[in-house]
């Protein structure tokens, strides 16, 4: 099965100067944990609602000056629509992540590929071992 297959559609991101309040109010309405940030048509990040909890709640600023530039994680690790499901298994579980942008052949992202998309599509053995993955604690 292709990524695309399995991925949910319709992913919009939201621009690093946009503040953590309305990055929240954003997850609360989609009823989702993890939002893309873009600028010049590029994606440069991801705010999850651990960033904000972790990095936004515990700092000197307050938490209505901040915005996703200040939290979010760089570096995006991503895969392609066409991927096959068990390849962008392996990038989740080799990363330690829970949701994956999805691109195109355009560079354009066209969708998420979260734990519980996973667990819709793929086998419960599968979806097992990428929850045990996801969920290791990073040695220090």
């Amino acid at each position: 099965m292709q990524v695309k297959n399995a991925m949910h559609k319709g992913v919009e991101w939201m621009a690093p100067s946009a503040s953590l309040i309305d990055i929240a109010k954003k997850m609360r309405e989609h009823d989702i944990g993890a939002v893309p940030i873009g600028e010049d048509d590029r994606l440069v990040g991801m705010v999850t609602d651990r960033d904000i909890a972790i990095k936004g709640l515990t700092g000197k600023t307050r938490i209505k000056d901040l915005t996703a530039r200040d939290v979010m994680t760089k570096g995006i690790i991503y895969c392609r629509d066409t991927e096959e499901l068990g390849d962008a298994l392996r990038i989740m579980e080799d990363k330690q992540i829970r949701r994956l942008p999805v691109i195109d052949e355009n560079k354009r992202m066209v969708g998420m590929l979260s734990l519980g998309d996973v667990s819709h599509a793929a086998s419960h053995e599968l979806t097992g071992e990428l929850a045990a993955s996801v969920s290791a604690h990073h040695a220090d």
